[in-house]
């Protein structure tokens, strides 16, 4: 299915370009990137994203082949286009022990996808956090949760877990950018030549 850009997004990623050279990007990394800005007009994400190329062209492969999508809120689901997802968030509940409702939900959508899905936290620390102990053998993490209490914490974990991952170093971020990383790698073709 082609799909269709808008002339809106078309001259939004025209004036990017023109404040800010991309093309020393890896493909998907440019993908992303670009995304994220256009999506946030925060040009602050191209030095503060971290991104892998081989952890991406996996995670792309993945995506394509029907990997399932874990958002960890539904504003994060409602920004994904072109693909069903899993948000348990409706279904879970806080517990004892001081565990969330996200962090719930995460066990919940866990226990729905098993190992090798997309995970795409763009709101909670604590989903993030969560996920990080579950072992889930994720195929990508886009962890972007925003805000300023465990946000960037969760996000450096992340980092250092060894995981394939994207994420960024501030304490920004949240649902619109976490759906656009994703979306990034939606609509970046998929051909046999970069399989």
């Amino acid at each position: 299915m082609t799909r269709v850009v808008h002339p809106i997004e078309q001259e939004s990623f025209r004036r990017l370009r023109s404040r800010l050279d991309t093309s020393g990007f890896p493909p998907l990394t440019r993908a992303v990137v670009e995304r994220v800005i256009h999506s946030s007009a925060d040009l602050g994400y191209a030095t503060d994203l971290v991104c892998d190329e081989a952890a991406l062209r996996a995670a792309h492969d993945a995506l394509h082949a029907g990997a399932p999508v874990v958002a960890d809120v539904e504003m994060v689901a409602a920004g994904i286009t072109r693909r069903e997802t899993v948000c348990r968030l409706k279904d879970a509940r806080s517990g004892p022990g001081g565990l969330t409702r996200s962090a719930h939900a995460v066990r919940l959508a866990y226990e729905e996808v098993g190992p090798g899905a997309i995970w795409v936290v763009g709101c909670a620390p604590t989903a993030l956090e969560e996920l990080l102990v579950l072992d889930a053998a994720p195929a990508l993490v886009i962890g972007l949760p925003v805000g300023f209490v465990g946000a960037a914490e969760s996000k450096a974990a992340l980092r250092e877990s060894g995981l394939p991952a994207v994420s960024n170093v501030s304490e920004k971020g949240g649902s619109a950018v976490a759906a656009a990383a994703l979306n990034a790698l939606l609509y970046h073709p998929h051909t046999k030549e970069n399989a």
